[in-house]
């Protein structure tokens, strides 16, 4: 919740900037409104069942920081929560959004979100979905048209109150006059088209900064990369080693964006010498290429190290492409196993949009690189990091699970009654898979540089925290070991060991970003309060309990330095 929050409030500046007249603002809409990311299955448009301390604790803190931050409308979700559709849901809509929160903003239906009220068997017709999603809060209707066919006559018969309509146009003039739509109607469409604006070089540049930022290193064995730029023969293989396509991710279906720099083009001017790179597409993303794997085996052979282009394609990510399998397609596994099998050492560049369970060829690579959906800038933000011009600095948003069945995985999960605890006796009988251990593959949190890091130590200004007006001060030292500049991000989390309601076995509550320079140590400093403490009671509102808490310093969600307080009144 903490990441998603600074995350929403971090993209509604980015949209909205500090004045939304400007022709370059654009009014930002948070959604899906709320609890979308829990869908059974993880199947889009499905239903959601969670209890409302889950929704409070977990759905709704992003929603409440993009508002805080400015967000002046707000999607409300296809899905339902516990048999209330979230278009039609006024406990949400109006209880959450008005009468809690303040929200002065618009809510605008998702496209049909109203009309598919009655697939849902919650209203018999148009109108009845009409009536019930306006009464419940939704100010607009994207698409479906039934606000338009149908409020006349539900105004007209008394069953949608004249006050009603009045809020929903007036919350939608308040975002036109912000926008300064009633002064310039059209705003923002002129000037020169978005395809030339995009071919600014300040843009491009940023497009490179932010994709290479992006990359996560999971593994770099024997210190494999960076690798040298000369006297190094590399065989570029895979379904996107070659061409543009894959390389934008989803809903990148809109006319005139530029083609991205492919991953050979990357590579190719890196290196500068074009005969030491081989280029092997071995498979197609979800197909074979007839004699592609034998071709791939044959460069892999003539090379010195591979680099393997695999994972999932534009339209295995996004919108309606939930996946039953989250692991390798199994053409791409069958064409990393024949390359690894030559022996060379294996650079793995996983293409994603979601959290994968990685098959033994790839977790046995010397090197991984999440390389996600990069952009633009794809080949030269990629080529940047793999011949050490850029050092990986990004951190795994989500964790990897060891496998498909242990998902939905998050790290702040609960104990259980019967943990599997590391350093108790005998596994029988306790909260396990027999097939798989209980952890992530990799962690939330968890990323490589090119330089090592060392947590040194870890302080508290004090063994308690006040309840009122109090503040614990948490210092802790890292230490850059390697030979450059090291760019880490460290992590603050805590544990509640007992409370009135159970709590998970961490929380993140605060990171930092430290550039350290080779050899230095940079002491890190963090501030507790009480209210950074504060969960969801059992009457179902924000509570802060005095008790023991567990706290570590760490650079993810596992392991680090740890210390112990209390919170004391």
């Amino acid at each position: 919740p903490l990441l998603a929050s600074r995350f929403a409030a971090a993209r509604v500046r980015g949209f909205q900037g500090d004045d939304l007249s400007r022709a370059d603002a654009l009014l930002a809409t948070p959604k899906h409104f709320a609890g979308y990311g829990a869908a059974e299955g993880g199947l889009d448009y499905n239903t959601v069942d969670i209890s409302e301390r889950t929704l409070r604790e977990v759905y709704l803190p992003p929603f409440r920081a993009a508002l805080d931050a400015g967000a002046l409308s707000l999607m409300s979700g296809f899905h339902e929560i516990s048999g209330i559709p979230s278009t039609a849901n006024p406990a949400l809509l109006t209880g959450v959004l008005r009468g809690e929160w303040g929200f002065r903003g618009f809510v605008v239906s998702d496209y049909t979100a109203d009309e598919e009220l009655i697939a849902h068997g919650y209203a018999a017709n148009g109108r009845e979905a009409a009536k019930q999603a306006f009464l419940a809060g939704t100010d607009m209707s994207m698409q479906s048209g039934l606000y338009m066919r149908q409020l006349p006559g539900l105004v007209a018969a008394g069953e949608v109150p004249m006050a009603r309509l009045d809020d929903a146009v007036r919350r939608v003039l308040y975002a036109k006059l912000r926008l300064g739509l009633f002064d310039q109607p059209m705003r923002g469409l002129d000037g020169p088209p978005a395809a030339q604006r995009a071919e600014d070089p300040a843009f491009i540049a940023l497009a490179r900064e932010s994709a290479r930022r992006s990359i996560v290193m999971l593994k770099n064995e024997g210190a494999l990369l960076p690798l040298a730029k000369t006297g190094t023969r590399v065989a570029l293989i895979g379904p996107f080693a070659s061409g543009t396509q894959d390389l934008l991710g989803a809903w990148s279906l809109f006319p005139g964006q530029s083609a991205p720099v492919g991953i050979d083009q990357g590579l190719r001017a890196a290196l500068g010498d074009a005969a030491s790179l081989t280029v092997t597409r071995g498979s197609n993303v979800e197909s074979l290429v007839p004699g592609g794997i034998e071709a791939a085996v044959a460069a892999a052979r003539q090379a010195d190290v591979v680099v393997l282009a695999i994972g999932e394609g534009e339209r295995m990510s996004g919108e309606s492409r939930s996946r039953a399998d989250i692991g390798l397609p199994l053409v791409q596994q069958a064409l990393a196993e024949a390359v690894a099998a030559t022996g060379k050492p294996i650079v793995v560049l996983l293409s994603n949009g979601r959290a994968m369970a990685l098959p033994p060829v790839v977790r046995d690579a010397r090197a991984i690189l999440v390389t996600w959906f990069l952009g633009v800038q794809t080949g030269h933000a990629i080529a940047d990091v793999l011949f050490g011009d850029f050092n990986p600095s990004g951190r795994l948003p989500v964790s990897f699970p060891q496998a498909a069945g242990q998902v939905p995985y998050y790290y702040a999960h609960k104990r259980t009654g019967r943990p599997l605890l590391p350093d108790a006796p005998g596994t029988a009988f306790k909260t396990r898979y027999i097939e798989a251990p209980n952890e992530a593959l990799y962690p939330f949190g968890f990323g490589l540089g090119f330089a090592p890091v060392r947590y040194d130590s870890v302080a508290l200004d004090s063994e308690q925290l006040p309840m009122t007006d109090g503040t614990l001060r948490v210092r802790a030292t890292v230490t850059n070991t390697g030979q450059r500049e090291a760019e880490e991000v460290v992590q603050l989390y805590i544990a509640q060991r007992t409370a009135s309601v159970t709590r998970p076995v961490r929380e993140l509550k605060d990171f930092r970003k430290l550039r350290i320079a080779p050899g230095a140590s940079v002491q890190v400093e963090f501030a507790l309060r009480a209210a950074d403490l504060a969960f969801i009671g059992r009457d179902l509102r924000p509570t802060v309990e005095p008790g023991d808490f567990d706290l570590w310093v760490s650079p993810s969600a596992v392991g680090g330095l740890h210390a112990r307080f209390a919170l004391v009144r």
